[in-house]
């Protein structure tokens, strides 16, 4: 393998740190130098030979305009929470816990046209004539005494919610950052005019780096601090909205959004939520809105001879990279920062000519949930490290082109196990790119089709980063998914109803009851379970996880009960008798701490083999149905030895042997085989020493690995 010293590296560079920043290009073997939020690049560094990036917030940086300009700032829907009256009268002040240096009432005539009072206890919109604002308090009249009543209202964003962050989190003093609605016609012409200028003044830059585009995805803080974040949804479309947006939805579709559509009862409309017909009109209305705007831009940077890449995170609601419009854009490169390996799949597959991933930690004092990192108390380079482990194995399976870091680079100062943590792990992403250069990873002939509701839009991803969506069980298997030697494939419900199992060998679905993932009133459809149940009776093999196919209506709790032989219990089965059954032995092991605990998981058949129970109720089974079999989990969570484990799942049921692409005996211990150079990359995901016998086709052999060891063995 020809593996170069100085390649596919970007560090963040920062003024008045010269000498550091040429010292860890060097360290590192960076080739390009970017600036970060809140740093500069100095004349020197940008004279040094390196390629630059520079940071665009293309909505965040003009205050003067929205000064003038108030009106072109953006907005959203928020709800005021329920207050309940106790006498034919109320007042609610709508902005009421929540954080006033985020958010501005619009009550203008054009806003006050779309807010509504609700009597939720009577789940009713008040009328009109009955409510009124003035001086930022709404007064309800003719209320039912001892109902609860709400106030959904529009109003301005007045913080961008990146800079708020960094305020709050790492104390930054600077000037609040407003932000733009591209949709306005005075600021989309002034943004255009502001970025061709941008370019002809920065003439050294090489790569203008969008820090995404036009829409933050969902964060409302609150007023308390004990609950300071109160909604968080990464693939939200609330900021979106505007008077503009929903005249011109209406103008387009024919009918009008009202504020519901958005607050749906106060729960807002989160990803985890099985979208209203509504809700799936607006995103295709804000994906083209998004795609026509971006591409605007992408020409003016390409046509001052400059390459244009995004930042796959911050503002880029409307810019799904697996949506249907996003290669109409025209980027010449996504960049996505990863704390995981589904995230690396995420970025390593979007059709761009450029994938890069940025690494955590990033380089500022402090990091996830307000602990220390680059400051007293913090150790960076365990986070890196921690992070890594996750990323290597997807790498091993699907590679990008580059990596790098932001934030501070001065910070490194004080940590100089971090630099040298940096410098192993870009080594040997190096090494791991030059051997996929040489021909791609051993794959087994294993098809996984992961089906949910939103199908591949959502394609290895639920809707943040796996810190954030860690309570979520598919999360966990897209993590698993991620490093292991087969191809997968993400379905929605209509794929699978238009022929989209054709080629699928074992299909998984994994969710709570009637959220988007497990799928809700999808499962209603007799065609669907129809469709599946022909689909395992013919040879393929469903795999259902925590409450899989679970909708209220049916005769039984899963919708594919009668394939998985266990039911979940609401209630219903009161005074019904359980089977008795024995445990059976499965053809793997089975971790104790891959046993659930759900206590309302009955079995439905005693022909229904359990594999692992817990205080009698049937936690991991196997049912056979014609020539195919249906596997019941009531959990999963990522380890290393689950993941080992849900391999072996897979092999079981189709059939495979693990030979063909390269495994380990020890579940620490992590292969891909690599024929076309004959090269075994053996990962350790543990931090001490392991010893494992390796079977590949080339033999079988005992390997002794150094705690986290990366080796690049040839064969």
């Amino acid at each position: 393998m020809q593996i170069p010293a100085r390649a596919d590296f970007t560090l963040p560079g920062e003024s008045g740190y010269e000498q550091l920043t040429l010292e860890l290009a060097r360290r590192w073997g960076a080739d390009v130098i970017r600036d970060s939020d809140g740093t500069h690049l100095s004349p020197e560094i940008i004279s040094a030979g390196y390629r630059v990036y520079s940071t665009i917030c293309i909505i965040r940086q003009h205050n003067d305009f929205a000064a003038m300009h108030p009106d072109a700032q953006q907005q959203t829907f928020l709800s005021s929470d329920p207050v309940t009256a106790v006498s034919d009268s109320l007042i609610i002040h709508p902005l009421d816990g929540y954080f006033t240096e985020q958010f501005e009432l619009n009550d203008s005539a054009d806003a006050l046209e779309y807010w509504q009072v609700w009597d939720r206890t009577a789940n009713a919109v008040v009328s009109r004539e009955n409510w009124s604002c003035h001086d930022g308090l709404v007064e309800i009249r003719n209320c039912t005494p001892f109902h609860r009543y709400t106030v959904s209202f529009l109003c301005w964003r007045i913080w961008e919610e990146i800079n708020m962050y960094n305020h709050t989190t790492n104390n930054w003093t600077s000037e609040h950052l407003r932000q733009l609605d591209p949709r306005h016609p005075l600021a989309w012409e002034y943004l255009k005019g502001w970025l061709e200028n941008w370019c002809i003044e920065n003439p050294d830059t090489n790569v203008v780096r969008l820090t995404s585009l036009f829409y933050n995805f969902v964060w409302i803080f609150g007023d308390d601090m004990r609950r300071r974040s109160r909604f968080v949804d990464w693939a939200s479309y609330d900021f979106t909205v505007s008077p503009a947006a929903l005249r011109a939805f209406e103008a387009e579709y024919g009918y009008a959004l009202t504020a519901e559509d958005f607050i749906h009862q106060g729960k807002l409309q989160a990803t985890h939520r099985p979208p209203t017909p509504a809700k799936r009109d607006y995103m295709k209305f804000i994906q083209r809105f998004v795609a026509d705007k971006a591409r605007e831009l992408v020409n003016i940077i390409h046509a001052h001879g400059k390459q244009a890449y995004v930042f796959y995170d911050d503002s880029w609601v409307g810019m799904e990279p697996y949506g249907p419009y996003f290669t109409s854009i025209g980027f010449d490169g996504l960049i996505k920062c990863v704390f995981s390996g589904f995230e690396c799949r995420l970025c390593a597959g979007v059709d761009v000519p450029t994938h890069e991933l940025r690494f955590h930690p990033y380089l500022f004092p402090v990091g996830l949930g307000g602990l220390p990192t680059f400051m007293e108390g913090g150790h960076p380079e365990k986070d890196a490290l921690d992070y890594w482990l996750h990323v290597r194995r997807a790498l091993a399976r699907q590679c990008v082109d580059r990596i790098g870091l932001g934030g501070y680079l001065h910070l490194t100062e004080k940590f100089p196990a971090f630099v040298d943590t940096i410098t192993e792990m870009s080594d040997q992403f190096r090494a791991i790119k030059a051997l996929h250069a040489e021909g791609a990873p051993a794959v087994l002939p294993i098809t996984i089709g992961v089906v949910h509701t939103w199908g591949s839009l959502r394609s290895w991803t639920l809707s943040g980063h796996f810190h954030e969506t860690n309570t979520h069980v598919l999360i966990h298997v897209l993590e698993a998914l991620a490093g292991f030697p087969v191809n997968v494939r993400f379905l929605s419900f209509e794929d699978v109803l238009n022929g989209g199992l054709h080629g699928i060998d074992i299909l998984i679905n994994a969710g709570q009851a009637c959220d988007a993932w497990s799928g809700g009133n999808a499962w209603l459809n007799p065609a669907l379970v129809s469709e599946i149940t022909r689909f395992v009776y013919q040879g393929g093999h469903f795999i259902g996880i925590e409450e899989p196919s679970a909708v209220p209506g049916l005769d039984t709790g899963f919708a594919l009960a009668h394939l998985l032989g266990v039911d979940m219990d609401t209630g219903d089965y009161a005074c019904h008798m359980p089977w008795q059954f024995e445990t059976a032995a499965a053809p793997f092991d089975i971790p104790e701490t891959a046993v659930g605990q759900k206590s309302n998981i009955r079995l439905m058949s005693p022909e229904t083999q359990v594999w692992a129970e817990s205080d009698g109720i049937p936690q991991f089974t196997c049912s056979r149905f014609g020539s195919g079999t249906a596997v019941y989990m009531s959990t999963f969570s990522y380890s290393p030895a689950h993941a080992h484990m849900f391999l072996s799942l897979l092999l079981a049921l189709t059939g495979q042997t693990q030979e063909a692409a390269g495994t380990a005996d020890n579940s620490a211990v992590e292969t891909a085989w690599f024929p076309e150079s004959s090269t075994l990359l053996i990962m350790n995901n543990a931090d001490a020493p392991m010893s494992t016998r390796i079977t590949c086709p080339t033999g079988c052999f005992p390997v002794d690995l150094s705690p986290l060891e990366t080796r690049f063995l040839h064969v």
